[in-house]
């Protein structure tokens, strides 16, 4: 990793009390003390000082990002190396860079010798490159781009057409002082980014003639030079393992949205094989002037094996085919990788720099797929939407990677409105790397050579449940089935939309329930129905949140990621308990291995998985302490089967009813209040 500079430090920092600092604080935000929010500073604040691990469980309305931001600030000053703070979405992120902290540094300046410092980091592919938007990598350019029209998108216009997002982009290059994709006004899609920007691995480095004006290093010269990093849980992952050195050297982290760590982290990780990847390569190469036959061929065999391949996990050795396709790859693209070297002439260092990275990326997976680990799991998967098939390689657990990388040389701080489900800390401790037996009391402070010792903390929430919101379960309904949403389902959920005139989030375990439920309502009601797809995520909700009687009807993306309070929102349905799907590959390898070692698979990982998401669906109504309004849960099993409790625990503690008749009624005097 890169060394952070030392910053002066006065040592009258120590000094300043934590208490007076969250005075400050609060007061900068508008706010009134909280109990919570005071408790979690001074548990984070011991937890920096004394080198602890920490996870605390912090209930919507907590403010729990003053109480990390507060100390972490201190920290900073105190020792004069960096604290990183990780999230897992944008969101968030933008929250804290372009809000948070810039009214916590005015606000704590005059109790601290200089006015802390703060920056945000993000991967390269975020910003626009330079060199390649003046043709440095010119046959990385999709042919045809200017006249392709863009599919849709849902972080696009969609029927843009992809050159006139791409000539956008080149006009934009001129004038932003960033080149950071989330600051465009207009977003474009994915295909249309990837035209002006490269990633890390195709990067040239400093042999680039326009590294002076570079925005990635920009970014990255003055997070070398702040108090506080903002960055992401995939990138602080993939530089830790990988020992990049992006991110500066600081002995603290703190991972806010920690209940999705170890899904980001695993995404990261995870290694993809398809014959798309390889048709892109072998048109990068012919832009070079090498022929690449024998590469495509061996594409085409991979495309053709996949074909045969059944969908699912893989269980042993690779069908005799595929691993023959997969061997015969690997050998094509070691030669392809060889022959790009001197590829071209000097104006094509780019994109010989981008075909090679690409042709290691895919030696690299073959290996791995030739001779996985013990906890790799291998599966073949097609797109719902193309039917192309491709080949999967990903970590049964990222529990010991992440010891190894990122626990054993600093503290780790671990905050979520629901990390401890069931009331148990043990097992998110453990999917992170923290020994399930490690656990401290508040304050202990651990031995120095006992890195997976930890503590945990509920602050609680702020929020009266019971008498803010309802919890109705639908018992009455058919358990959900296989076919997708029932009749019965869809009638009753087009009552309770009706009842509470709009104002509804329905959440559903997959696109197509979304879809076909929103048509059934469309039919009935007249009312404004938005769904996902149907237009970007950010238009979506601002149609939501600014007309009272509109519903949004969406899957995962609006379980976790829709802030909207107030009377908008007065009632969240979800149509069924979210468990992983029964053949997802990874959950069902995951469960496998609970089971060998004498636990309850189901209930360690597909209950865990969907008491999560139904935690973080229901924490989508009650977000002030004047929001009122129902969580309906259309699936029965809730109510009726055995691990019934277990996930109403994880819940936020409404006041429960299984009436139709009372839920229909609190809905409709809602409306009219």
């Amino acid at each position: 990793m890169t060394s952070a500079p030392e910053h002066p430090v006065a040592p009258a920092v120590a000094d300043v009390p934590l208490s007076g600092l969250m005075d400050a604080a609060v007061a900068a935000v508008g706010g009134s003390p909280r109990p919570g929010q005071q408790a979690m500073a001074e548990a984070v604040d011991t937890a920096m000082s004394g080198g602890r691990h920490l996870l605390v469980q912090a209930g919507t309305g907590t403010g729990k990002s003053l109480a990390y931001l507060v100390p972490a600030l201190r920290h900073a000053l105190v020792t004069g190396r960096p604290v990183v703070v990780s999230t897992a979405t944008i969101a968030l992120q933008s929250q804290i860079v372009r809000k948070d902290l810039p009214r916590l540094a005015e606000a704590l300046a005059p109790h601290l010798p200089r006015t802390p410092t703060f920056a945000l980091l993000k991967g390269r592919a975020n910003y626009l490159c330079k060199h390649k938007i003046a043709g440095g990598y010119p046959v990385d350019i999709e042919p045809g781009a200017l006249f392709a029209q863009a599919s849709a998108d849902p972080s696009s216009d969609g029927g843009e057409r992809l050159g006139a997002q791409v000539k956008r982009l080149r006009e934009w290059a001129e004038e932003t002082d960033t080149g950071d994709r989330d600051s465009l006004e207009d977003a474009v899609s994915d295909r249309a980014w990837r035209q002006v920007s490269v990633t890390g691995s195709q990067c040239i480095g400093s042999s680039c003639p326009m590294v002076q004006d570079c925005f990635a290093e920009r970014s990255r010269e003055v997070a070398r030079e702040v108090d506080v990093v903002v960055t992401n849980h995939a990138l602080l992952a993939i530089d830790a393992f990988d020992n990049h050195g992006i991110i500066p050297e600081h002995d603290v982290v703190v991972f806010d949205e920690a209940h999705d760590l170890t899904a980001r982290v695993t995404s990261a990780v995870t290694d993809v094989l398809s014959p798309g990847m390889l048709r892109a390569t072998v048109r990068e190469l012919r832009g070079l002037g090498v022929a690449a036959t024998a590469l495509e061929d061996a594409g085409e065999e991979l495309r053709e094996a996949l074909e045969l391949a059944p969908d699912g996990r893989v269980l042993g050795d690779l069908p005799e085919r595929l691993a023959d396709a997969v061997g015969h790859l690997r050998v094509e693209a070691r030669t392809a990788h060889s022959d790009a070297k001197d590829a071209g002439d000097e104006s094509s260092a780019g994109a010989r720099k981008t075909v090679r990275a690409n042709l290691q990326e895919v030696i690299d997976v073959c290996e791995r797929l030739t001779d996985p680990g013990e906890d790799d799991v291998v599966s073949v998967s097609r797109g719902q939407a193309t039917g192309r098939a491709t080949l999967q390689v990903a970590p049964l657990s990222v529990a010991g990677a992440m010891r190894g990388a990122i626990l054993e040389d600093r503290t780790a701080v671990l905050t979520s409105a629901t990390l401890a489900l069931g009331g148990r800390f043990e097992p998110a401790a453990g999917e992170v790397g923290l020994a399930r037996a490690g656990r401290i009391a508040e304050d202990e402070i651990p031995r120095r050579e006992d890195s997976g010792a930890w503590a945990g903390i509920d602050v609680g929430s702020p929020f009266d449940y019971r008498r803010q919101g309802i919890l109705y379960t639908a018992r009455h309904l058919p358990p959900p089935g296989r076919e997708g949403p029932a009749p019965a389902m869809l009638d009753h959920l087009t009552e309770l939309v009706e009842a509470s005139r709009g104002g509804a989030l329905c959440l559903f375990s997959s696109r197509r329930g979304a879809e076909l439920a929103a048509e059934h309502v469309r039919a009935r009601l007249d009312m404004t129905i938005a769904v996902q797809g149907e237009d970007s995520m950010a238009n979506l909700v601002r149609t939501f949140r600014e007309e009272e009687d509109a519903s949004l009807f969406g899957t995962l993306t609006l379980w976790q990621g829709v802030d909207v309070a107030g009377r908008s929102l007065r009632l969240v349905t979800i149509d069924r308990i979210p468990f992983p799907r029964p053949d997802d590959p990874l959950m069902s390898a995951r469960q496998e291995r609970i089971a060998e070692h004498g636990g309850n698979g189901f209930m360690g990982v597909a209950a865990q998985h969907a008491a999560l998401l139904l935690a973080q669906g229901a924490g989508r109504l009650i977000r002030t302490e004047s929001d009122r309004g129902m969580v309906a849960v259309l699936d029965p099993r809730l109510a009726t089967a055995r691990y019934g409790g277990f996930l109403r625990e994880a819940m936020p503690p409404l006041w429960p009813t299984a009436d139709p008749a009372v839920a229909l009624g609190a809905l409709r005097r809602l409306a009219e209040s």
